[in-house]
């Protein structure tokens, strides 16, 4: 944690700024935006706009944040990619406001952040949970530049009426035949969120993609 005395002298003053920050109103905007995930998920690849106004330590975009707020607790290990797992302020940030335990090994995770896609690993180093309990796998918050639901690969499944394009910036190559190997093991996968600055848009495991 910050490293500091009684008084508070020495302590780095980006981190004091990052554990005073998170919610104005707890209650309401976790509920507004535990609102907004179900919206996301329930209807894969729609992107859902989110009225935030949250200062954040970088590399996070606010609803980044806001979802961790929302989501994360003292049960739910948490791992960092390699960008953010060098920032301090961010790591004091979610273990302040969210208590929750941040993990070495990815696989140990059931939450995620990935601040660049760019540093997304393969996402079968992620829990995919079992046969017995589908539920014990990761979800994935992967930050992207845009989001855009008007071109893209091709998502069809359960929250779909027919089929819905789909564009995350900064995907590594490769990226979508991963998401085809990862739904072909359904109920077992991991779960995604990409978080742009103002908006975010779901791929739950459930969900077919047509490259």
């Amino acid at each position: 944690m910050i490293g500091a005395d009684a008084n508070g002298s020495g302590a780095d003053s980006n981190a004091i700024a990052a554990t005073s920050a998170g919610f104005d109103n707890p209650v309401l905007q976790s509920q507004a935006m535990y609102r907004n995930l179900l919206s996301a998920m329930a209807q894969p690849g729609r992107i859902i706009s989110c009225d935030l106004s949250l200062e954040v330590p970088l590399p996070l975009w606010p609803t980044t944040a806001a979802a961790a707020l929302t989501l994360l607790d003292f049960d739910t290990p948490l791992w960092l990619d390699p960008v953010a797992a060098t920032v301090l302020p961010l790591s004091d940030y979610l273990r302040f406001h969210c208590g929750c335990p941040l993990v070495q090994a990815s696989g140990n995770a059931a939450f995620a952040i990935i601040s660049d896609p760019a540093e997304l690993p393969p996402l079968n180093v992620f829990a995919a949970g079992t046969d017995e309990y589908p539920d014990r796998s990761a979800t994935l918050l992967i930050q992207v530049e845009r989001l855009d639901d008007s071109r893209g690969v091709i998502l069809r499944g359960p929250g779909i009426e027919s089929k819905q394009c789909f564009q995350a910036k900064g995907l590594p190559s490769g990226f979508w035949q991963q998401v085809q190997e990862n739904h072909s093991g359904f109920p077992q996968g991991v779960d995604m969120i990409f978080c742009a600055q103002d908006r975010i848009a779901a791929l739950p495991r459930s969900t077919q993609v047509e490259v």
